[in-house]
């Protein structure tokens, strides 16, 4: 009898026990199930809301990808619908890609983080020599060599100059700050990181990452650049945006100058093998392609940056943020992040990683608005059970509503700017020649069918026509509307001898610094 009811009493247990320990797996499944749902339907929503012609999305979450779906077109004029396998520009998430690729060479024993960079390129030159003598690999991943953000862009922006040519031209920018006591985001280090990869390995950087990470990882439809995509379908083209703010298609340029910083085309299928890799600190599927010291070492916090009171507002659960070796750090929700954004012409993005949830995401569009951050963050926050948490899309569209609308004030209230009738001081040939500058070469005015036309040698394709606006200041039309062009403003300066000696171009570009451009007239 008693042997009977400790039998049925174990069996009891046995089974309470064993409901105990599959109710959470089941648990977890649905709630990831209901997770997901939800998701989907805010991906769909805020793709309206913030018109954005397209986007695909992954995420990944203890090493399996448990979601990647496309939303929108490929072109907003002639459609096709985008997928989780549509490639798009993941620009400045390139970054990682070059930072992860010296890793391994660290790995190797090849080099040392702490390497001076020009005891690889010996022709680099800073502004200072006690800069280009103390240049490290580490400095050049981390955004602290004294440039304000985007220093020297135009020097790889549709020109024709190599790599070692922006590098040789680098010592003409001019410092923020002082050496590692500041941020300033910087591509061209990212090139010459590139360039690094190239004299230690014997390959080309496109080679290298194509060997080193897209063949293991197995993207097979990952490229290095806009050239690789000839022939290639299910490429979403970029937009830009009209005169109405309106999304509008454009095309992709090559810029090969730049990929080690910002050259990748990849779809969110295959980013999510990159963040699988990056995860497992290194190892992918049991293959160790760099170790977890590296992993530690790129996620350090290598530069400080400030956040700034408008910052802990939007986010307050943010108390630090730094930039890593191709990556970014911060906390959120308390938790630590690792993420990286991307802007190509016409192409948005953004990777984060949590690693502590083994959680991670990517975004990537064919626009260059905003709605990546807010959807990363809402994504963070239903994967860590935020309760009453924020609807981040709509948070961001409203803030950028109250931004427009206090420009538009500010606009209204603003003195009416008069219709000139003014005429240029000179003869319209007083203003044509060539006029050089140290940092970035010629740039020639000539006179055609009654008008000046301005052309930059180094890139062909940025030139324009020069309509007086008032006095030795000219508006320039360029030729070619590529989306990171904004309006531009040429003016002329007057030397001591009455002619015309000096040119400028005045734009009010948040991604180029058309000041550094100090052209003197030499003929």
């Amino acid at each position: 009898m008693n042997k009977i009811y400790t039998s049925r009493i174990s069996y009891t247990l046995l089974c309470l026990m064993l409901c105990l320990l599959f109710q959470p797996a089941f648990a977890q499944k649905a709630t990831t199930a209901a997770t997901i749902t939800k998701l989907d339907a805010y991906y769909q929503k805020a793709l309206k809301d913030w018109d954005v012609p397209g986007m695909a999305i992954a995420i990944v979450k203890n090493d399996s990808v448990i979601f990647a779906k496309g939303y929108g077109v490929l072109n907003n004029k002639t459609g096709g619908q985008v997928d989780a396998n549509t490639l798009f520009g993941i620009a400045s998430n390139s970054k990682a890609y070059t930072s992860a690729a010296l890793a391994t060479l660290v790995d190797a024993g090849k080099i040392k983080w702490t390497d001076k960079v020009n005891k690889y390129l010996p022709y680099l030159k800073m502004y200072s020599p006690y800069v280009t003598e103390n240049l490290t690999i580490e400095d050049l991943l981390s955004h602290r060599v004294g440039l304000k953000t985007f220093s020297g862009d135009l020097l790889w922006y549709n020109t024709t100059y190599s790599r070692e040519d922006i590098i040789r031209r680098m010592q003409y920018l001019e410092p923020e700050y002082g050496f590692r006591d500041g941020y300033g985001y910087s591509n061209l280090m990212f090139i010459t990181a590139g360039e690094v990869i190239e004299k230690v390995s014997g390959k080309t950087w496109e080679n290298y990452i194509k060997e080193t990470f897209f063949q293991p990882l197995g993207m097979n439809r990952s490229y290095t650049s806009v050239n690789d995509l000839k022939g290639v379908q299910n490429v979403a083209s970029p937009h830009g945006f009209d005169k109405d703010e309106k999304p509008v298609a454009t095309t992709l340029t090559a810029w090969d100058n730049w990929n080690p910083a910002a050259g990748i085309f990849t779809s969110v299928t295959q980013q999510a093998q990159w963040m699988r890799l990056h995860l497992n600190r290194g190892t992918y599927k049991g293959k160790k392609i760099f170790s977890e010291n590296a992993s530690r070492h790129m996620w350090q916090a290598h530069n400080p940056m400030p956040v700034s009171k408008g910052a802990e507002e939007y986010m307050p659960s943010t108390h630090f943020t730094a930039a890593g070796l191709g990556w970014f750090v911060s906390d959120y929700e308390g938790r630590k992040q690792v993420y990286h954004g991307g802007g190509h012409e016409g192409m948005n993005s953004r990777t984060v990683l949590v690693p502590e949830e083994n959680l991670g995401i990517v975004i990537l569009t064919n626009s260059m608005s905003s709605i990546m951050s807010p959807l990363a963050n809402y994504t963070l926050d239903q994967f860590f059970g935020v309760q009453n948490g924020k609807d981040w899309s709509q948070v961001s569209l409203d803030m950028m509503a109250k931004a427009k609308k206090q420009q538009a004030e500010a606009q209204a209230k603003a003195p009416k700017e008069k219709k000139r009738k003014t005429k240029a001081t000179m003869d319209l040939t007083a203003y044509t020649g060539t006029y050089y500058s140290e940092l970035y070469g010629n740039a020639t005015v000539t006179l055609k069918d009654g008008k000046l036309d301005l052309q930059l040698a180094p890139a062909p394709a940025l030139s324009g026509t020069l309509n007086h606006w008032q006095h030795d200041i000219f508006d320039l039309d360029w030729k070619n509307d590529f989306a990171l062009l904004t309006p531009t403003r040429v003016r002329f300066l007057i030397g001591e001898d009455g002619t015309i000696s000096q040119m400028r171009l005045d734009a009010n570009n948040p991604d180029f610094h058309f000041d550094e451009l100090k052209f003197v007239r030499v003929k």
